[in-house]
């Protein structure tokens, strides 16, 4: 007879249980205590973390957040209490996270079970810290107790936290402090340089606001056509080799937003890596620093947890909601959010939940809004404007854009950037559809346009809409019957498609002056398509056949994008009136003489 394995188990104040079941992420265990659902739990001798996600008597059903592996019946479990938190305080800017906002920093080359939790590097760090109320003034949720110095690019400031206001009573010093020191003590309140929020509860505002500024990305085919508001959602769904990965960093890079959240959910390691590499050796145009200090880090690949992934979307919204409460505009991006889905899909087939389409769970549609919809601009507690944009990549299987994932992300979100297979396949980057996108904030974003910067804004937006339309419906009869059986006007529209496709739309990611276009450089360059196609129109008109019309080098029209700088309008400008020039050099005496 075998000798029996005894666990010790130490009460930590909440109960203590043991492991009846363990099944992949799937843990289920006996408790003596009574536990909240969505309390965390720790799983055996290492510790592993977990969340109670239904609760039946006296057995909890657990879903883990690191391998199970070597967890059996009979291991200590401890409730400790409380909910799934994040850290937030200084140190989140320019780092690298897991799924639960773990820093990865410390944790070696290999994540064994339980080692990210031990290293957490933030603690050991001492900030400058400068404060700014005194004691015995009056503060309210959202105000400013303080600055921390040299934590990143962008003000780090330590607010009063949701629910706390009074009389500040005691106040720390100037000084190096660490993360966890007591700043400030408000209404008998401790307020910590580092404070704690569940990942799953929004934080509070006091008012949200409508859409008004737009986010400008640095690519043509959003802000012309499919711009997104600060703090609305986007959703970006495209088959495997579309580019989305691409799109999204590009993003990343250039938008004018002040933080970025870049959540890897589920993706290849080998394309956070790039991401992470890429992040380090670039500029920030804004500040002269690494673009990789003002941005959050948020990897959970592939090959890491399967539930820390549905854990990482949920703690990237909320750094970017923590960014948000102290007047920055904060982007997060979730690449992708269909590996999120799988995650919950998996667990609810482990659990026995009746599945619903596709396997998925019953509640997709509501965890999918639940996501979405903590995006917003919003007055914060301390009065303050800021905003949080969410852009969610999908990856439907096998390009299917019916399937449940991203069925249901198109009814929350205010965009779709649709990536077009065809597109892709023919070289046309970003591959960003204009007949299957939509975006909802476009008249808002063209009346705000309109009032402020440029007035002609949503003229021109309308108008290249129309050109592709018609190139479009113009391409099927050209494919029937050949551009030489179609009328001159029609086949100056087919042209007219053309130009605007390959010298407005068209950039490239690896184009030092072409990787992203400022507002001015975007305008220009549709202008000076639209003008060049007006013009062919008119020749047309005149009686000047088509194919001296096609016939014209057009290529000085669409170089232009490549040559000229992000913000270079004035270049477009001249190439375009050299362009005009030349049609009316090389065709009016064809327009006034006729065809011989």
């Amino acid at each position: 007879m075998g000798q029996a394995v005894t666990h010790t188990v130490t009460d930590t104040g909440y109960g203590t249980g043991r492991v009846l079941r363990v099944a992949g992420p799937l843990v289920e265990a006996e408790v003596t205590a009574g536990t909240a659902m969505y309390d965390l739990v720790e799983l055996g001798e290492a510790r592993l973390p977990g969340e109670v996600v239904a609760i039946r008597d006296a057995v909890i059903t657990v879903q883990a957040y690191e391998y199970t592996g070597g967890l059996a019946p009979g291991m200590p479990v401890r409730p400790l209490g409380r909910p799934l938190s994040a850290a937030l305080g200084p140190g989140l800017l320019g780092g690298i996270f897991d799924g639960l906002l773990r820093p990865l920093a410390d944790a070696g080359p290999w994540l064994e079970p339980g080692a990210v939790g031990r290293a957490d590097g933030r603690a050991r760090r001492r900030w400058p810290y400068v404060p700014l109320a005194p004691v015995g003034s009056t503060v309210g949720p959202g105000e400013v107790l303080g600055e921390v110095r040299d934590a990143g690019p962008v003000p780090m400031q330590i607010l009063v936290p949701p629910g706390c206001a009074g009389v500040v009573e005691r106040a720390a010093g100037a000084g190096r402090l660490t993360d966890d020191a007591v700043v400030a003590t408000v209404a008998g309140t401790p307020v910590r340089m580092t404070a704690r929020w569940p990942v799953r509860a929004p934080r509070p505002v006091r008012a949200r606001l409508d859409a008004g500024r737009a986010l400008h990305t640095g690519q043509r085919v959003v802000d012309l056509l499919f711009p997104v508001a600060l703090g609305s959602t986007v959703a970006v769904p495209g088959g495997f080799g579309t580019g989305k990965t691409v799109l999204l960093q590009q993003i990343a890079k250039w938008c004018d937003a002040d933080v970025i959240v870049y959540v890897g959910c589920g993706e290849r390691g080998n394309e956070m890596a790039d991401v992470i590499e890429e992040f380090g050796a670039l500029t920030d145009p804004r500040t002269g620093g690494r673009l990789a200090d003002r941005t959050v880090i948020v990897a959970n690949t592939s090959n890491m947890p399967m539930m820390a992934r549905e854990a990482s979307v949920h703690s990237g919204v909320t750094v970017a909601e923590y960014f948000r409460d102290m007047g920055l505009d904060v982007v997060v991006i979730a690449d992708s959010t269909s590996r999120w889905a799988e995650a919950l899909r998996e667990f609810a087939s482990r659990t026995g939940a009746l599945p619903a389409e596709e396997g998925y769970p019953a509640g997709l549609a509501s965890a999918i809004a639940a996501f979405y919809e903590r995006a917003g601009a919003v007055t914060t507690l301390g009065g303050r404007t800021g905003s949080v944009t969410v852009i969610g990549a999908v990856s439907p299987p096998g390009g299917d854009m019916a399937e449940p994932v991203t069925a249901h992300t198109q009814r929350f979100v205010r965009c779709l950037w649709t990536l077009d297979r065809d597109l892709a396949y023919a070289r046309h980057y970003p591959a960003v559809s204009w007949a299957e996108s939509f975006s909802r904030d476009a008249q808002a974003l063209g009346d705000h346009h309109a009032a402020t910067d440029d007035p002609e804004w949503p003229a021109r937006r309308a108008r290249v809409a129309a050109v592709l339309a018609e190139a479009d419906r113009l391409a099927d009869l050209v494919d029937l019957l050949g551009i030489a059986a179609l009328p001159a006007a029609e086949r100056v529209s087919v042209l007219a498609g053309r130009l605007v496709r390959e010298g407005v739309l068209q950039q490239s990611a690896l184009s030092g002056r072409d990787a992203h276009s400022g507002p001015g450089k975007t305008a220009a360059l549709a202008e000076a398509v639209l003008a060049v196609t007006d013009r062919c129109r008119e020749l047309a008109d005149r009686g000047v056949a088509p194919e001296r019309i096609e016939a014209v080098d057009f290529t000085p029209l669409l170089r232009i994008r490549e040559e000229a700088g992000p913000d270079d309008a004035e270049s477009v400008r001249r190439h375009g009136a050299a362009v005009l020039a030349r049609l009316d050099g090389e065709l009016s005496g064809a327009a006034q003489g006729g065809e011989p």
